[in-house]
């Protein structure tokens, strides 16, 4: 990718269409612990005020039920998007009375797998299904990984351009197998380069000492920070290092991105594979759900992946079977740390560059993957998790090694590209200024979150979970401080008793027994009614 126009980007240029890929729509997940003002993590169940985890769309819970997931609609514009995220903490932070929202990826306050609540979604099939499946992943992994917080983006290529791209590339697919290939293409070069994600936002260098009192063989592989913190002096994100969502059985998945149908037969064969070790916890035990089934994923969800292919999933609807019915829609990028310096995690600088490098990603070459390929890609993203800082690192790259910041700059200058495009019609450039922050931290590491993180740690002598209960009490003063916007307070409260009432009547509908309506959920294909 070193090119600085790649040959889909140069034919949109030659024919004036290159505006054509800027309005792709932006989304935000956001995780976040609920704790208490001495930092210990929420027993609470997740307030009524904020309606049904089970049924609102825009506040719900991830694992724990402490964990709460708050999540925009798409905009065009970032600034809408970061708008309604920064108006969803206002209302949350008007109903968590004592309590406060931990601004960190990796957890404080735990007091052993049970301190971790699991997230309750009521009596349905639907919010037992949730319920058990969180089940199957304490089992599986144990609690305390369950509380790591991130945020995910969400990305869809604006539609105009598809059948643009479609007739100058004189594709015989039809245009929705077109769209999907063109996805998958992203997603591939996404794995390849995503480590710079980590690089540049990685927030998570260091780890109380509590992470690890359910897995304390653990520990040996980092230093001591201070008595209550371990950390790697270069880390960046040890989130997305092998202590967060790996498994030996995980490592060893061959998911297959070179196509949607590869895709999804490899994703389906692991949800349908009995995995041995899975099978001795048991599935119903003295009538008791321990998880969803034995097999080597539960679902598709619990292959953690740096980015995902999604389509809107219908009630009761497999991902995969909705991929394979309607294609892909867009790219759930899932690598960002958690931004402790800002009260809702993520900028808008930090949201451009990304909107940016993906584009790019979309826009290049991007051959199928090897297995060599996928071991090579996970291999330099545990470098850079654990030791991107470091002034001598260097990663592998076409069975050769390039140093980090050689890559990183290629990867910067081919964006700039884009980031022209993107910024036409503003004469404050806003993707270019968001291009050139970045390209100021790839040759200062000093600038990452991660090293300016570690060294206010150093300068105030603080371990890090006094750090991170500081800075979380900091954000937190600057929501209750902020005046709420009343049309946005007035409309949440109408979906939190909206979502209330469509839970009641989910769960006073009549219920298959939840054995049938597993075996139901699980044999949908493409064809039937799901």
């Amino acid at each position: 990718m070193n090119n600085t126009h790649s040959a889909r980007l140069t034919r949109l240029i030659v024919n004036n269409q290159q505006h054509l890929i800027s309005g792709g729509l932006k989304g935000v997940e956001k995780e976040s612990l609920r704790i208490t003002e001495n930092g210990k993590i929420s027993q609470r169940s997740h307030p009524k005020a904020l309606g049904s985890a089970l049924t609102h769309s825009y506040i719900t819970t991830d694992y724990s039920e402490a964990l709460i997931e708050l999540i925009t609609p798409p905009f065009a514009d970032i600034t809408e998007t970061l708008s309604y995220l920064k108006h969803t903490h206002q209302f949350v932070y008007q109903h968590l009375d004592d309590e406060i929202l931990l601004c960190t990826s990796m957890p404080c306050g735990i007091k052993g797998d049970e301190s971790i609540p699991i997230a309750e979604y009521g009596t349905s099939n639907v919010g037992r299904m949730k319920h058990v499946y969180r089940h199957g992943l304490w089992h599986r992994y144990g609690r305390t990984m369950q509380a790591i917080a991130g945020i995910h983006f969400n990305f869809s290529v604006p539609e105009t351009l598809w059948p643009v791209l479609h007739s100058q590339e004189n594709s015989v697919m039809s245009i929705e197998d077109f769209k999907s290939d063109a996805y998958f293409g992203l997603v591939r070069n996404f794995q390849r380069m995503g480590w710079i994600i980590l690089y540049l936002f990685g927030a998570s260098p260091a780890i109380c000492k509590s992470f690890f009192n359910s897995r304390p063989q653990l520990m040996n592989q980092f230093e001591e920070f201070d008595q209550g913190t371990l950390y790697h002096p270069y880390a960046t994100s040890l989130r997305m290092s092998d202590i967060g969502y790996k498994s030996k059985n995980q490592a060893n998945l061959r998911i297959n991105y070179n196509s949607l149908p590869e895709y999804v037969d490899s994703l389906g064969k692991a949800i349908a594979t009995p995995y041995p070790d899975y099978e001795k916890i048991g599935v119903e035990v003295d009538g008791e759900y321990r998880q969803l089934n034995a097999n080597v994923l539960q679902i598709e969800n619990e292959f953690y992946s740096i980015i995902r292919p999604k389509q809107i999933a219908q009630s009761c609807e497999k991902p995969t079977v909705a991929l394979k019915r309607r294609g892909v829609r867009y790219v759930e990028m899932r690598s960002l740390d958690l931004d402790l310096f800002n009260p809702i995690g993520i900028d808008e600088g930090k949201a451009r560059f990304i909107e940016a490098l993906l584009l790019t990603c979309l826009l290049h070459d991007s051959p199928p993957m090897s297995e060599a390929d996928f071991q090579t890609n996970n291999r330099n993203q545990l470098q850079v998790a654990n030791f991107g800082r470091k002034s001598s690192l260097e990663l592998e790259r076409n069975d050769k090694n390039i140093a980090l910041k050689d890559w990183a700059g290629e990867i910067l200058t081919s964006m700039e590209a884009v980031c022209n495009i993107l910024d036409r019609d503003d004469a404050s450039k806003p993707y270019s200024k968001a291009l050139l922050a970045q390209q100021q931290v790839v040759q200062n590491p000093d600038l990452t979150a991660s090293a300016r993180m570690l060294a206010i740690m150093t300068e105030t002598e603080q371990p890090f979970s006094r750090f991170a209960l500081d800075k979380s009490i900091e954000h937190a003063a600057c929501f209750k401080d902020y005046k709420p916007d009343a049309a946005f307070t007035t409309q949440f409260n109408e979906l939190a008793q909206q979502s209330l009432a469509k839970q009641v009547e989910l769960e006073n509908k009549p219920q298959l027994p939840f054995n049938e309506f597993l075996q139901h959920y699980f044999t949908q294909t493409r064809e039937n009614d799901g």
